[in-house]
């Protein structure tokens, strides 16, 4: 092909491509609506947020801090390196990462445990975030609304996250403690799949939020009963499967993987309201849900 006709043809695609992010601004209302109090975001954290998967970073954490032995990491090793090949979450996979994660941490204080997250958040999840996607939730802040994380890692490890991205707070699994030591027993189940629509659901009651209003984003198919619930649904790094349930449905869908840029377009926000109050808030609701 010649010059002139590629740079033709790339001319055309750039026009084709403006003209339908045009008509899709057109066809959509604008979002946020700034200081609209019912209004909240929630974003899925492992590779929606983050690169990878925040509890695998957060066992190297561990591992350098002699928490567990050489096996058990090549183990979260080989979990990461599915998770990333796989690009997908599934039931047996989650339940493996459970698994390890609560032997893990069985018989250990909760207060030492949320000291050294802060510590490994600095050293290995604060450059593991997507800068496309801390963008969107921090429209959703400047517009003066709430964002939540809600995400299948442990409610603590997610609210020292959504604590330092300045976020409204977190949803993740509740593991159980009593007086302050980890038993290695989950409240409930992993925050995965339907269970993160039911915790999404309980908050917003919680909050007095109108989920038709609201926004959500994820990566995983797995996450479309929570996607599912609010008005205005992104499918951010899609898996194969979400990408084309996105497109069935009209969803919008960011990619920031490929170094494409992401097309302009209005989103909700979240104000900070401290995330230690927030993620406790979202997982009493899950609770009070599940009783």
């Amino acid at each position: 092909m010649s010059l002139r006709r590629r740079v033709a043809r790339d001319r055309s695609e750039l026009a084709g491509q403006a003209s339908a992010e045009a008509a899709l601004r057109a066809a959509e209302p604008e979002f946020p609506t700034v200081g609209d109090a019912r209004a909240a975001a929630f974003f899925d954290l492992d590779n929606t947020v983050m690169q990878g998967a925040a509890l695998f970073h957060f066992g190297r954490g561990l591992y350098k801090r002699k928490f567990f032995r050489k096996r058990e990491l090549l183990r979260f090793a080989w979990q990461q390196a599915y998770f990333r090949l796989a690009g997908a979450e599934h039931a047996g996979h989650m339940r493996d990462v459970q698994d390890s994660a609560l032997s893990i941490i069985r018989g250990h204080r909760v207060a030492e445990l949320t000291i050294m997250g802060e510590e490994i958040y600095d050293e290995y999840l604060a450059d593991r975030i997507w800068s496309g996607t801390r963008a969107l939730a921090q429209a959703h802040l400047d517009a003066g609304q709430r964002v939540w994380l809600v995400t299948a890692a442990p409610v603590e490890t997610a609210t020292i996250i959504a604590r330092r991205l300045g976020l409204t707070g977190a949803l993740g699994t509740v593991t159980e403690s009593v007086e302050g030591v980890y038993t290695g027993r989950l409240v409930g189940e992993i925050l995965h799949g339907e269970a993160k629509a039911v915790a999404v659901r309980a908050l917003a009651e919680s909050e007095d939020l109108d989920l038709s209003r609201c926004a959500a984003y994820s990566d995983s198919a797995n996450d479309i009963p929570m996607l599912s619930l609010v008005g205005y649904p992104y499918a951010i790094n899609p898996d194969s499967r979400l990408r084309a349930h996105a497109r069935r449905q009209g969803w919008r869908l960011r990619d920031y993987r490929t170094g494409r840029k992401a097309a302009r377009v209005g989103v909700p926000a979240a104000a900070g309201a401290g995330a230690l109050v927030g993620g406790a808030a979202a997982a009493l609701a899950l609770q009070r849900r599940r009783r």
